[in-house]
Protein backbone atom coordinates (compact mmCIF):
# COMPACT_ATOMS: atom_id res chain seq x y z
CA UNK A 1 0.00 0.00 0.00
CA UNK A 2 1.46 3.38 -0.99
CA UNK A 3 1.95 6.19 1.49
CA UNK A 4 -0.73 8.25 -0.31
CA UNK A 5 -3.26 5.42 -0.15
CA UNK A 6 -2.52 4.86 3.55
CA UNK A 7 -2.90 8.57 4.25
CA UNK A 8 -6.24 8.79 2.46
CA UNK A 9 -7.53 5.63 4.14
CA UNK A 10 -6.70 6.93 7.61
CA UNK A 11 -8.20 10.32 6.78
CA UNK A 12 -11.47 8.72 5.62
CA UNK A 13 -11.57 6.54 8.75
CA UNK A 14 -11.14 9.60 10.96
CA UNK A 15 -13.98 11.39 9.14
CA UNK A 16 -16.27 8.36 9.51
CA UNK A 17 -15.44 8.04 13.22
CA UNK A 18 -16.04 11.75 13.73
CA UNK A 19 -19.41 11.57 11.97
CA UNK A 20 -20.46 8.53 14.01
CA UNK A 21 -19.44 10.27 17.22
CA UNK A 22 -21.31 13.43 16.21
CA UNK A 23 -24.50 11.51 15.36
CA UNK A 24 -24.31 9.58 18.65
CA UNK A 25 -23.83 12.82 20.60
CA UNK A 26 -26.81 14.44 18.85
CA UNK A 27 -28.93 11.36 19.59
CA UNK A 28 -27.94 11.42 23.28
CA UNK A 29 -28.60 15.17 23.48
CA UNK A 30 -32.07 14.71 21.96
CA UNK A 31 -32.89 11.85 24.32
CA UNK A 32 -31.72 13.94 27.26
CA UNK A 33 -33.90 16.86 26.21
CA UNK A 34 -36.95 14.65 25.77
CA UNK A 35 -36.34 13.05 29.19
CA UNK A 36 -35.85 16.45 30.84
CA UNK A 37 -39.02 17.83 29.29
CA UNK A 38 -41.01 14.84 30.49
CA UNK A 39 -39.51 15.13 33.98
CA UNK A 40 -40.57 18.78 34.14
CA UNK A 41 -44.12 17.88 33.12
CA UNK A 42 -44.35 14.98 35.59
CA UNK A 43 -43.05 17.07 38.48
CA UNK A 44 -45.27 20.02 37.56
CA UNK A 45 -48.39 17.82 37.49
CA UNK A 46 -47.58 16.56 40.99
CA UNK A 47 -46.93 20.05 42.32
CA UNK A 48 -50.09 21.48 40.78
CA UNK A 49 -52.08 18.68 42.42
CA UNK A 50 -50.32 18.91 45.80
CA UNK A 51 -49.87 22.62 46.46
CA UNK A 52 -52.33 24.10 43.96
CA UNK A 53 -52.07 26.23 40.86
CA UNK A 54 -51.36 29.52 42.64
CA UNK A 55 -48.63 28.24 44.96
CA UNK A 56 -46.74 26.22 42.37
CA UNK A 57 -44.01 28.33 40.77
CA UNK A 58 -41.49 27.78 38.00
CA UNK A 59 -38.75 27.89 40.65
CA UNK A 60 -40.36 25.17 42.75
CA UNK A 61 -40.96 23.07 39.64
CA UNK A 62 -37.32 23.44 38.57
CA UNK A 63 -36.06 22.56 42.05
CA UNK A 64 -38.25 19.46 42.24
CA UNK A 65 -37.10 18.42 38.77
CA UNK A 66 -33.45 18.80 39.80
CA UNK A 67 -32.62 21.50 37.25
CA UNK A 68 -31.80 25.20 37.37
CA UNK A 69 -34.61 27.69 36.84
CA UNK A 70 -32.80 28.97 33.77
CA UNK A 71 -32.73 25.47 32.32
CA UNK A 72 -36.48 25.13 32.78
CA UNK A 73 -37.03 28.28 30.70
CA UNK A 74 -35.18 26.61 27.82
CA UNK A 75 -38.13 24.23 27.68
CA UNK A 76 -41.10 26.31 28.84
CA UNK A 77 -41.35 30.11 29.03
CA UNK A 78 -43.87 30.09 31.90
CA UNK A 79 -45.92 28.04 34.33
CA UNK A 80 -48.88 28.51 32.01
CA UNK A 81 -46.93 26.97 29.12
CA UNK A 82 -46.20 23.91 31.27
CA UNK A 83 -49.89 23.53 32.10
CA UNK A 84 -50.82 23.87 28.43
CA UNK A 85 -48.34 21.14 27.49
CA UNK A 86 -49.79 18.85 30.16
CA UNK A 87 -53.37 19.46 29.03
CA UNK A 88 -52.50 19.20 25.32
CA UNK A 89 -50.77 15.85 25.78
CA UNK A 90 -53.76 14.47 27.69
CA UNK A 91 -56.31 15.80 25.20
CA UNK A 92 -54.33 14.34 22.29
CA UNK A 93 -54.72 10.89 23.84
CA UNK A 94 -58.41 11.54 24.44
CA UNK A 95 -58.85 12.53 20.81
CA UNK A 96 -57.21 9.29 19.67
CA UNK A 97 -59.67 7.26 21.73
CA UNK A 98 -62.60 9.30 20.44
CA UNK A 99 -61.56 8.75 16.82
CA UNK A 100 -61.05 5.02 17.38
CA UNK A 101 -64.49 4.57 18.95
CA UNK A 102 -66.34 6.69 16.40
CA UNK A 103 -68.36 4.55 13.98
CA UNK A 104 -69.68 7.22 11.63
CA UNK A 105 -73.40 6.84 12.24
CA UNK A 106 -73.60 9.23 15.18
CA UNK A 107 -75.52 12.49 15.15
CA UNK A 108 -73.65 15.76 15.52
CA UNK A 109 -74.80 16.10 19.13
CA UNK A 110 -73.58 12.57 19.88
CA UNK A 111 -70.21 13.24 18.24
CA UNK A 112 -69.67 16.50 20.11
CA UNK A 113 -70.82 14.99 23.40
CA UNK A 114 -68.49 12.00 23.01
CA UNK A 115 -65.56 14.21 21.99
CA UNK A 116 -65.94 16.57 24.94
CA UNK A 117 -66.76 13.90 27.51
CA UNK A 118 -63.80 11.75 26.51
CA UNK A 119 -61.57 14.78 27.01
CA UNK A 120 -63.04 15.46 30.46
CA UNK A 121 -62.47 11.85 31.44
CA UNK A 122 -58.81 12.10 30.49
CA UNK A 123 -58.47 15.44 32.29
CA UNK A 124 -59.69 13.94 35.56
CA UNK A 125 -56.16 13.80 37.01
CA UNK A 126 -55.72 17.52 36.27
CA UNK A 127 -59.06 18.53 37.76
CA UNK A 128 -57.57 19.77 41.05
CA UNK A 129 -55.59 22.57 39.43
CA UNK A 130 -57.47 23.06 36.16
CA UNK A 131 -60.38 24.82 37.85
CA UNK A 132 -58.04 27.55 39.09
CA UNK A 133 -56.09 27.77 35.84
CA UNK A 134 -59.07 27.90 33.49
CA UNK A 135 -59.54 31.64 33.58
CA UNK A 136 -55.88 32.23 32.73
CA UNK A 137 -55.56 29.55 30.06
CA UNK A 138 -58.88 29.20 28.28
CA UNK A 139 -61.20 32.10 29.07
CA UNK A 140 -63.43 32.99 26.09
CA UNK A 141 -62.95 36.64 27.10
CA UNK A 142 -59.24 36.40 26.32
CA UNK A 143 -58.32 37.77 22.94
CA UNK A 144 -57.27 35.06 20.50
CA UNK A 145 -53.55 35.40 19.85
CA UNK A 146 -50.70 33.03 18.90
CA UNK A 147 -48.85 34.31 21.98
CA UNK A 148 -51.64 33.42 24.38
CA UNK A 149 -50.66 30.32 26.40
CA UNK A 150 -53.98 28.56 25.83
CA UNK A 151 -54.20 29.23 22.10
CA UNK A 152 -52.73 25.82 21.22
CA UNK A 153 -55.49 24.01 23.12
CA UNK A 154 -58.17 26.29 21.71
CA UNK A 155 -57.07 26.03 18.09
CA UNK A 156 -56.65 22.23 18.15
CA UNK A 157 -60.02 21.73 19.83
CA UNK A 158 -61.88 24.05 17.47
CA UNK A 159 -60.24 22.44 14.44
CA UNK A 160 -61.74 19.08 15.44
CA UNK A 161 -65.12 20.64 16.19
CA UNK A 162 -65.20 22.35 12.78
CA UNK A 163 -64.40 19.03 11.12
CA UNK A 164 -67.17 17.25 12.99
CA UNK A 165 -69.68 19.94 12.11
CA UNK A 166 -68.69 19.85 8.45
CA UNK A 167 -69.27 16.06 8.43
CA UNK A 168 -72.89 16.55 9.55
CA UNK A 169 -73.91 19.98 8.26
CA UNK A 170 -73.48 21.54 4.87
CA UNK A 171 -72.34 24.85 6.25
CA UNK A 172 -70.29 27.69 4.93
CA UNK A 173 -66.62 27.00 5.62
CA UNK A 174 -64.90 28.18 7.65
CA UNK A 175 -67.45 28.70 10.41
CA UNK A 176 -68.06 32.29 11.36
CA UNK A 177 -66.08 33.81 14.22
CA UNK A 178 -69.36 34.30 16.07
CA UNK A 179 -70.21 30.58 15.87
CA UNK A 180 -66.74 29.57 17.05
CA UNK A 181 -66.91 32.05 19.92
CA UNK A 182 -70.35 30.74 20.89
CA UNK A 183 -69.08 27.17 20.93
CA UNK A 184 -65.96 28.07 22.94
CA UNK A 185 -68.08 29.92 25.50
CA UNK A 186 -70.31 26.85 25.86
CA UNK A 187 -67.28 24.56 26.18
CA UNK A 188 -65.60 26.82 28.73
CA UNK A 189 -68.77 26.93 30.81
CA UNK A 190 -68.98 23.14 30.83
CA UNK A 191 -65.31 22.89 31.81
CA UNK A 192 -65.74 25.37 34.66
CA UNK A 193 -68.81 23.54 35.96
CA UNK A 194 -67.11 20.14 35.64
CA UNK A 195 -64.07 21.35 37.62
CA UNK A 196 -66.26 21.83 40.74
CA UNK A 197 -68.91 19.17 40.11
CA UNK A 198 -69.25 16.76 43.06
CA UNK A 199 -72.36 14.95 41.83
CA UNK A 200 -72.16 11.13 41.55
CA UNK A 201 -70.23 10.24 38.37
CA UNK A 202 -70.53 13.94 37.50
CA UNK A 203 -74.06 13.42 36.28
CA UNK A 204 -74.81 17.13 36.62
CA UNK A 205 -72.03 17.98 34.17
CA UNK A 206 -73.36 15.38 31.75
CA UNK A 207 -76.83 16.94 31.91
CA UNK A 208 -75.41 20.44 31.41
CA UNK A 209 -73.31 19.28 28.47
CA UNK A 210 -76.28 17.53 26.88
CA UNK A 211 -78.54 20.58 27.10
CA UNK A 212 -75.80 23.01 26.06
CA UNK A 213 -74.99 21.02 22.93
CA UNK A 214 -78.65 20.84 21.94
CA UNK A 215 -78.81 24.63 22.04
CA UNK A 216 -75.54 25.02 20.17
CA UNK A 217 -76.46 22.56 17.42
CA UNK A 218 -79.82 24.29 17.02
CA UNK A 219 -77.97 27.59 16.54
CA UNK A 220 -76.12 26.12 13.55
CA UNK A 221 -79.28 26.51 11.50
CA UNK A 222 -78.14 30.07 10.85
CA UNK A 223 -74.90 28.75 9.34
CA UNK A 224 -76.54 26.07 7.20
CA UNK A 225 -76.21 26.38 3.46
CA UNK A 226 -77.43 23.15 1.81
CA UNK A 227 -75.69 22.38 -1.46
CA UNK A 228 -79.00 21.48 -3.08
CA UNK A 229 -80.43 24.91 -2.31
CA UNK A 230 -77.29 26.58 -3.58
CA UNK A 231 -77.45 24.58 -6.82
CA UNK A 232 -81.14 25.42 -7.26
CA UNK A 233 -80.42 29.10 -6.75
CA UNK A 234 -77.66 29.04 -9.34
CA UNK A 235 -79.95 27.33 -11.84
CA UNK A 236 -82.68 29.94 -11.35
CA UNK A 237 -80.15 32.72 -11.71
CA UNK A 238 -78.78 31.23 -14.92
CA UNK A 239 -82.33 30.82 -16.32
CA UNK A 240 -83.24 34.43 -15.57
CA UNK A 241 -80.01 35.65 -17.17
CA UNK A 242 -80.60 33.39 -20.21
Amino acid sequence: MSALTLFLTRRVDRVILYEHAHISRVKVDLQTKVATRQRILTVAARLFARVGWERATTRSIATSAGIAAGTLFNYFPSKEAIAVALISDVLAKAKEEFEERRRGGESLEEDLFSYIWTGLRYLQSSKTFLGCALETLLSPLARSSPDHPGELIRSEHLETVERLISCHHRVRQPLSALTLQLYWTVYFGVLAYWATDVSPKQEDTMALLDQSLKLFVASLGEEASPLTEASSLREKTNESQG
